[in-house]
């Protein structure tokens, strides 16, 4: 790992495959990031260590349930979307339609705002998949890196 990633985040958090980056102040998360496997880098404040316990504890356990202060962010639009994900059920996955339907937009804008969500995990897009069960994109990604993510979350969460 450059020394310069360790520097951006408060706690790195091994999982298997990847890593999560947690970036907080001492009251909010402002995101989490999925990240190539590297190093884990202990927490720097309480809220860091608190993510991490929770992190870890989904990591044992996918029906765990987050309970983290999250930084407002997004347009309103996309806020409507990751309101929408964080209803889905673990263990269960809905379509880019099928969220589009429940909000009454369209499936591609539901998978721009899954790709901008600044919380993978805590609201859960990796949940949402292409109509036929497909992966479609995960993150802003089309395939590769953050797809492995995508298939390791899923089989980890029994989908």
């Amino acid at each position: 790992m450059p020394r310069h990633i360790g520097h951006a985040y408060q706690a790195l958090v091994a999982a298997p495959g990847f890593c999560i980056g947690v970036r907080c102040d001492d009251y909010e998360i402002h995101a989490l990031d999925y990240l190539e496997p590297c190093a884990e880098v202990l927490p720097k404040n309480a809220l860091a260590t608190e993510a991490v316990r929770q992190l870890r504890a989904y990591l044992a356990d996918p029906g765990f349930s987050f309970a983290l202060p999250l930084r407002p962010s997004g347009t309103a639009f996309q806020r409507r979307v990751w309101e929408q994900i964080a209803t889905i059920p673990t263990h269960q996955t809905r379509t880019y339609g099928e969220v589009a339907k429940a909000l009454h937009n369209a499936p591609r804008a539901v998978g721009q705002a899954c790709g901008a969500n600044p919380f993978p995990l805590v609201v859960p897009c990796h949940r949402v998949i292409a109509t036929g069960g497909g992966l479609g994109g995960f993150a802003r990604h089309g395939g590769g890196f953050m797809l492995d993510v995508k298939r390791w979350l899923l089989a980890h969460e029994a989908c």
